[in-house]
């Protein structure tokens, strides 16, 4: 099977970057700080919210000087971790290469709002009567719908062992 090429990677995540900042973009432009826009009623919202800790909320209560410099620089860590690994993309498989491609481009797309003002925006609510799962983005769609494909990866590509035998 032909391995997954560089040009492929870098066009999932350049693709899920682009498309995260425009979403971003289009909510900030488009939705003010206070208002909820019913999708789909009893199911799914727009909403425009600032996330300053990480995924689902964690460390969002801390708002300490050191916050946002210590979260940047371990998404930035993690981010260097992802090219390195992308880099050698010919031993990987392809599914843990869409995989990382993903994460790749969401972590990037995150990172970015981080960088620039200081949290990350979210503007996906879905809710079921009172519950309401983590408001988050499309980036975050990304990395969790990697994360996925490198889980599938990790139980239905034979190893280069199983592959030789």
């Amino acid at each position: 099977m032909r391995a997954f090429s560089r040009v492929a990677a870098a066009g999932i995540a350049i693709g899920v970057f682009t498309l995260d900042r425009w979403s971003k973009w289009m909510i900030l432009t488009h939705l003010g700080p206070d208002t909820v826009k019913t999708v789909i009623p009893g199911f799914f919202n727009l909403v425009r919210s600032e996330n300053p800790g990480v995924a689902f909320g964690m460390f969002a209560e801390d708002a300490g000087r050191w916050h946002t410099p210590v979260l940047a620089l371990f998404s930035i860590v993690a981010i260097l971790i992802l090219a390195a690994m992308l880099w050698k993309i010919d031993r990987l498989d392809r599914l843990t290469a869409i995989g990382l491609s993903l994460i790749f481009g969401g972590a990037v797309g995150n990172v970015y709002d981080r960088v620039h003002v200081g949290s990350v925006t979210d503007f996906l609510d879905f809710y079921m009567q009172s519950y309401h799962w983590y408001t988050f983005n499309l980036a975050d769609s990304a990395i969790c719908v990697g994360a996925a494909l490198l889980l599938l990866s990790m139980f239905f590509t034979p190893s280069p062992r199983e592959a030789k035998a």
